[in-house]
């Protein structure tokens, strides 16, 4: 019977069971989809990571939910490096890696914080009420359109596609009780992968906002901390000229918190937009991996 190496590696933390848990499955050759779905399943963390040989790139990764493919994940790609580094696999600086959206590049630094550089962004406003939106996410619409005038709902992407929605304060967002069906159909029909709700009303004074991304289309009610989507808020933000005056150089996004899981992650937005930050394993170990199953037809 097969075995492979299986780690949880939590992201945007330097604390175990903390941030964003990751599988990572560091030699994934041969695997097939159907055996990554199973073991993302078995694993059941919002996203594993299978490491593969690339021809194109220092390495491949593709990415799981427990339910689904899923073509790039900012936290995973994270877990993925800082634990080859932390092996001794690979070395400080510059990676290339192929996803299903493209070949991106990974910096890992002598301190250990790896950043990813993301998709050239795109950003386009859509128009959704608030009333429709307050009741989906489960927070008064008051607290939408509030902020609404000077920051605009939109889609946003980096690679992955979201619904950002700025909220006012950090109390409405903390309270929120989401509708899950409604979230996912909402995502659906704007064609974004989940939902993700922000506001500069911050629990820590160095932060710049707090998040809340929820992705029940993809299997996953409630991500801690979402690198792809603090991508795209970042890129969301430059957009609609969110601050008075430049973009900071270096944003902290917080997340997290709500489900016990908090995290930080490091956005930058200028020629590209990079998210970056810690992990740390939490649980290593094997998996014993069943032999594909014999899908000819026996006929009688």
């Amino acid at each position: 019977m097969d075995t492979r190496r299986a780690l949880l590696v939590d992201a945007f933390t330097a604390d175990p069971l903390a941030g964003n848990a990751a599988g990572v499955v560091p030699d994934a050759e041969d695997l097939s989809a159907d055996r990554m779905g199973a073991v993302a399943a078995e694993l059941s963390v919002s996203e594993t990571a299978f490491v593969l040989p690339a021809d194109d790139a220092d390495r491949r990764l593709r990415y799981f939910s427990p339910t689904q493919e899923v073509d790039l994940c900012g936290h995973a790609t994270i877990a993925a490096h800082a634990h080859l580094h932390q092996e001794g696999a690979i070395d400080p600086g510059e990676h290339t890696v192929e996803t299903n959206v493209g070949v991106l590049d990974v910096e890992v630094g002598d301190d250990g914080i790896v950043w990813m550089t993301q998709n050239r962004p795109e950003v386009r406003r859509v128009d959704i009420g608030y009333d429709r939106l307050g009741d989906a996410l489960g927070i008064d619409p008051a607290a939408l359109r509030d902020v609404g005038a000077d920051l605009p709902t939109a889609v946003a992407s980096t690679g992955l596609p979201f619904l950002v929605v700025p909220v006012n304060f950090l109390e409405h967002l903390s309270s929120a009780a989401p509708d899950y069906p409604a979230l996912e159909t909402l995502a659906e029909e704007y064609d974004a992968a989940g939902v993700y709700a922000f506001t500069f009303d911050t629990l820590e004074g160095d932060s710049t906002l707090h998040a809340r991304a929820f992705a029940p289309g993809l299997g996953i009610r409630e991500d801690p901390v979402t690198g792809t989507a603090a991508g795209a808020c970042g890129a969301y933000l430059r957009e609609v000229s969110g601050f008075d005056g430049e973009l900071p150089e270096e944003m902290i996004f917080e997340q997290g918190h709500f489900v016990d899981r908090p995290g930080r992650i490091r956005v930058q937005v200028g020629a590209e937009v990079r998210v970056g930050g810690r992990a740390v394993t939490s649980l290593d170990g094997r998996l014993t991996v069943p032999p594909e199953e014999d899908d000819d037809i026996i006929e009688a």
